[in-house]
């Protein structure tokens, strides 16, 4: 009798400890469900959070970084009619002047409103020279440069087939034969690298689409020491008869272009509307 009690003691013994492991098994299955479930929530939550502050502290697609400088923003926003409703640097960009704007370029009174002649002895321009001249038009610059620094040759950028049409009509002429036209992008002048001396902005840059990526790729197609030129109508002077968007003022220049591997060399004032800002790349590159 004593073996048998102490045989059925043992049973419920056995049963005790797997009713034991059992109700363990079935905590420790709840405690991990319910940890599960918590982590989903928060993670959930995590989310949230994250997609609410990316929508505050980047609403709007940043052009690729190529360095260590930090990258602006586009913003876009309500245009005037006089932009493109796309923002950089708290400047709404210009719209572009279109090829029909040609013969304005090419008006007989520019010379004297602009005193294109002081303009060429700021740019110091030497015989051997390679230039740039982006935004280039109807050439009006890049036939005034071209014979001053031949044999070198004048690059002519511009983004519209009709402007690049009349750039190849003029290189054409004998007297302009060092005179290249190109086909550039909204985002890239198409020039090799390292091949530039100088490169020369005309009322242009104020109206570039994307005005980082463009001088980005120019910096690229300058040789270490080459110089960058913008020439723009004076923001700052309301006086100047140009619409408000087609002008900048110096520190607007000065501002977007420091975020680029440029340094500021000098501001020249001796156009009647215009500023002269000069700026160089770095003697060893980028």
């Amino acid at each position: 009798m004593p073996e048998r009690r102490r045989a059925e003691r043992a049973v419920k013994q056995g049963w005790r400890g797997i009713a034991a492991n059992v109700a363990s098994e079935k905590l420790t299955s709840h405690t991990v469900a319910m940890f599960a479930a918590r982590l989903t929530r928060m993670s959930s939550i995590i989310a949230a959070l994250w997609l609410v502050l990316g929508t505050f502290a980047s609403p709007l697609p940043t052009a690729i970084a190529e360095n260590s400088v930090s990258m602006p923003l586009y913003r876009e926003g309500r245009g005037s009619p006089d932009g493109i409703g796309k923002f950089y640097q708290g400047r709404e960009i210009a719209a572009v002047m279109g090829f029909e704007g040609a013969p304005w370029l090419e008006r007989p009174s520019r010379a004297s409103e602009e005193r294109t002649d002081l303009l060429v002895e700021e740019l110091h321009l030497q015989p051997g020279m390679t230039v740039a001249d982006i935004g280039a038009g109807s050439g009006y610059l890049s036939r005034r440069m071209a014979p001053i620094v031949g044999p070198a040759r004048v690059f002519a950028v511009d983004v519209q087939p009709q402007m690049v049409a009349l750039l190849t009509e003029l290189s054409q002429k004998p007297e302009f034969r060092n005179l290249v036209p190109i086909q550039g992008d909204s985002d890239d002048v198409k020039l090799p690298s390292a091949s530039i001396d100088l490169a020369v902005l005309v009322d242009v840059y104020h109206e570039l689409a994307y005005p980082y990526e463009v001088m980005r790729s120019l910096i690229r197609a300058l040789k270490p020491g080459g110089r960058v030129v913008l020439v723009e109508y004076r923001g700052e002077d309301p006086a100047v008869p140009i619409k408000p968007l087609h002008k900048m003022s110096e520190a607007q220049i000065r501002r977007e272009m420091s975020v680029l591997p440029l340094t500021w060399e000098r501001t020249a004032e001796r156009l009647p509307m215009q500023h002269i800002v000069v700026f160089r790349k770095s003697a060893t590159g980028e």
